[in-house]
C-alpha cells in the first residue's frame, strides 16, 4: 500500500510514534498519514463532541482527498463522530477503541471503563454497551475518573501519569475486564499487575484499519480491472 492509503487522526502528537512502533512490528510496509488537530480535544470537552462534527469531517475528508483509503481516529472522545461521517467521506472510519471494547465484552459482563478526561467516558461507556448489544448479551458498565492524571500528562509527566492510570486499575475490584479509553493509557497496561484483562486498544485498532485499508484497496483494484 502506498503512504496515504491509511490516515491516523490524533488530537495529540504524542500517538505518532506509538503507532508508529506498532506498524513497524505489526504491520511492516504499511504506509501512514498521521493527522494531529489537538484543537479537536479542547473543543469537544468544553462543549461536547458534537460541536467538532463539522471540523473533524472536514479533516476526514482531506485525508480522503489526499488519498487515504481508510482512516483511523485515535482519540475515544470524538470517535463517533468520526465513525458516524464514514458514509459521508466514502472510505472506512474506524475508531481505535472499537476492537478493545469488543475484546472487554467477550471477556465477561463486568466492564470498567477507566478514563484520565471525563469527556472519554460517556463515548467510551456508549461504545461498550453497543458492543455488548451486539455480541447479545448483558453488560454492567462502570465508567471511572483517574482524578488528577491528566494533568500529569499535559505537564509532560508521561511516567507519573501511566504510573497513576496502572495504581488506579490495580484498585479496581469486581470487573471482568478493563478498557483504558484513551489510547495514551495503553503504556500504563504493562504497569499493570492486576490480574484482570486489560485489552490493548492501540494495537487492536492498528490492526482493524489496516484490514479496512486493504480491502479498500483490494475493492479499488478490482473495479478498476
Amino acid at each position: 500500500m502506498s503512504a496515504a492509503d491509511l490516515a491516523l487522526l490524533h488530537t495529540s502528537s504524542v500517538h505518532v510514534p506509538v503507532f508508529d512502533a506498532l506498524r513497524d512490528e505489526d504491520h511492516p510496509g504499511l504506509g501512514l498519514r498521521h493527522l494531529v488537530d489537538e484543537d479537536l480535544l479542547a473543543r469537544a470537552r468544553a462543549h461536547g463532541p458534537a460541536a467538532v462534527a463539522g471540523a473533524v469531517t472536514r479533516a476526514l475528508a482531506g485525508a480522503v482527498a489526499d488519498g487515504a483509503r481508510a482512516v483511523l481516529c485515535t482519540c475515544s472522545t470524538i470517535g463517533d463522530v468520526a465513525e458516524r461521517a464514514s458514509a459521508r467521506v466514502g472510505v472506512p472510519v474506524l475508531r481505535v477503541d472499537r476492537p478493545m471494547a469488543a475484546a472487554a465484552v467477550a471477556a465477561g459482563r463486568r466492564i470498567a471503563v477507566v478514563a484520565a478526561v471525563e469527556s472519554t467516558l460517556g463515548p467510551s461507556a456508549a461504545l461498550v454497551r453497543d458492543e455488548a448489544a451486539r455480541a447479545g448479551g448483558p453488560v454492567e458498565v462502570r465508567a471511572l475518573l483517574v482524578e488528577g492524571a491528566w494533568a500529569r500528562f499535559e505537564a509532560g509527566d508521561t511516567e507519573g501519569y501511566l504510573r497513576a492510570v496502572a495504581g488506579f486499575v490495580d484498585g479496581i475490584r469486581d470487573a471482568d475486564a478493563v478498557v483504558l479509553a484513551q489510547a495514551s493509557m495503553a503504556p500504563a497496561r504493562g504497569l499493570v499487575t492486576s490480574a484482570v484483562p486489560v485489552p490493548d486498544g492501540p494495537r487492536t485498532g492498528l490492526a482493524a484499519a489496516a484490514r479496512a485499508a486493504a480491502g479498500a484497496l483490494a475493492r479499488a483494484d478490482a473495479s478498476s480491472g
